[in-house]
């Protein structure tokens, strides 16, 4: 068969029977933490202010019997819950993931920035090349709206291949419009990515992209989830896409807005009152700015002035000096400039107009 029909038939398939046959990687620590967690009232905080990895199953009953406040548990019970996890692990994600990590794994990625104790991560669900996310990658994430219009796609993947170029990994979070361009982009110049789900891998979503995250791991890239089971409620659909947006965050370098609704675009834009507009973004870029993650965004004031796709765009400008700005006009100077981790920027002039340094 031609090699670009044998990827037309794969993308056909469903995504569960690609690579049906790799044995899941995961380590007794993972194990063990997945299973701390299960307990009532053990939540993030608790794991990183106890537990540093590869604890025995008496040390973390004993930490458990501490803090729950049920009956206490045993070493016995303990081992039941974790076996029992694992098998039902094994049987539900065998065909979907090539393994999980958690705290204290060799292999768990380092966040970066500073981050307090609850918000980060412990435990990741993968499938691809985990260490993408390693911290001597390359890692920016490039994020924006839902639908955008105009040339925002071709400006867009126009940052993402020079990004490629220069050796960087792009993150996203497989959402359609931006964050697909840029997982797309980052493929077309044959570069790699990182997709960070707010579903297990097997149920991805949206589910129209399972095509696109397919392609993701099929040529070299990672899909990764902090979720083992499917939401429950629109409430906590709505909480895991916001702790995604954090993730977003926390595995780049730098993060590049592409472009987004500020939150009261509404108020600025009659056309606009009454629409559900995208937030994904601005949490994304807030989660950063808590996190001393530097922060970029594409902008050019002649043409994006008055476009309300850049109401968030021109608010981080005006509001906080550490914005890059990234124009058509500075793009390879500014790009080069964010891999060596320069996160701020000399400007010639209050304009920010053409080339940004000195």
């Amino acid at each position: 068969m031609e090699p670009i029909l044998l990827l037309f038939t794969l993308l056909e398939k469903p995504f569960q029977e690609i690579n049906s046959f790799v044995t899941m990687k995961y380590t007794d620590n993972a194990l063990n933490i997945l299973t701390a967690k299960f307990y009532k009232g053990i939540g993030n905080t608790w794991i990183v202010k106890n537990l540093k990895g590869n604890e025995s199953v008496e040390t973390i009953v004993s930490l458990l019997n501490r803090t729950i406040k049920t009956e206490p548990t045993s070493e016995d019970e303990f081992e039941r819950l974790k076996r029992n996890f694992e098998s039902k692990i094994i049987e539900k994600f065998e065909k979907y993931c090539d393994g999980f990590v958690a705290l204290g794994d060799p292999n768990f990625p380092q966040h970066r920035g500073n981050v307090k104790e609850n918000e980060r991560p412990i435990f990741l669900y993968y499938k691809g090349k985990l260490d993408l996310l390693s911290n001597d990658n390359s890692n920016i994430t490039v994020i924006g709206l839902l639908n955008p219009v105009g040339n925002i796609e071709e400006r867009e993947r126009k940052i993402v291949d020079q990004f490629v170029k220069n050796g960087a990994t792009i993150v996203s979070g497989l959402a359609f419009g931006c964050d697909s361009i840029s997982h797309q982009q980052a493929l077309d110049s044959n570069g790699n990515t990182v997709a960070i789900l707010p579903s297990p891998l097997n149920n991805i979503m949206p589910a129209r992209n399972k095509g696109l995250a397919f392609q993701i791991v099929e040529e070299g890239g990672l899909l990764v989830s902090e979720y083992g089971t499917d939401f429950k409620s629109p409430m906590e659909l709505s909480s895991r896409y916001k702790e995604r947006d954090r993730l977003q965050a926390l595995f780049c370098d730098t993060i590049v807005l592409a472009a987004s609704y500020a939150q009261n675009s509404a108020d600025l834009h009659p056309n606009l009152q009454g629409k559900k507009l995208d937030s994904g973004a601005r949490l994304a870029m807030g989660y950063a700015n808590q996190y001393n993650i530097p922060r970029a965004v594409m902008y050019d004031e002649h043409i994006d002035e008055s476009n309300p796709m850049f109401d968030l765009n021109r608010k981080l400008i005006k509001e906080q000096k550490d914005i890059t700005i990234i124009t058509q006009d500075n793009i390879r100077e500014t790009l080069e400039k964010i891999l060596n981790k320069q996160s701020s920027v000399n400007r010639t002039s209050t304009s920010y107009q053409g080339n940004l340094f000195n």
